[in-house]
């Protein structure tokens, strides 16, 4: 007899509807109406007083299938990551759930960056972006006058 896990069944219920709401509506991998993709790199966003850091998960694609750019104040990071063939013959699938296809993010920057500085590296799957910002944007401690 199974006992009952309410986390589990609810965990199951989310999953369904995620699964539920990336179905594929239109014939492209970019939907034009809806204006986004398949699926999306998950992301990381870090600040300090130098930089904004940005880390988008996007495990099994190739680096030459990666697009960072910067335009007008929006960073968008495009691809797409290739469905994987059968592994021989006489082989098939039981279940796929890894994400295929086109893949878009993007993030609107403040105006405080230095958009000519913004370092791209990508490891492990990885994709870590470093955008410095401005001298003016930094803080700067006020002096408290004791009169």
């Amino acid at each position: 007899m199974a006992v009952w896990n309410p986390l589990r069944e609810m965990e199951n219920m989310l999953e369904r509807y995620t699964h539920a709401t990336r179905r594929d509506i239109g014939n492209s991998d970019i939907d034009a109406d809806l204006g986004f993709a398949k699926w999306a790199p998950t992301v990381d966003i870090e600040e300090n007083d130098d930089s904004y850091f940005i880390r988008a998960d996007i495990p099994g694609v190739d680096k030459k299938d990666i697009e960072v750019r910067l335009d007008n104040g929006v960073l968008s990071i495009t691809g797409e990551k290739l469905v994987e063939k059968e592994t021989g013959k006489g082989s098939k699938h039981h279940r796929m759930e890894r994400y295929s296809g086109s893949f878009a993010r993007r993030f609107t920057l403040p105006n405080t960056i230095k958009a000519g500085k913004v370092d791209a590296t990508y490891r492990y799957g990885v994709l870590s972006l470093m955008i410095p910002k401005t001298e003016e944007s930094r803080p700067k401690p006020i002096e408290i006058k004791v009169h």
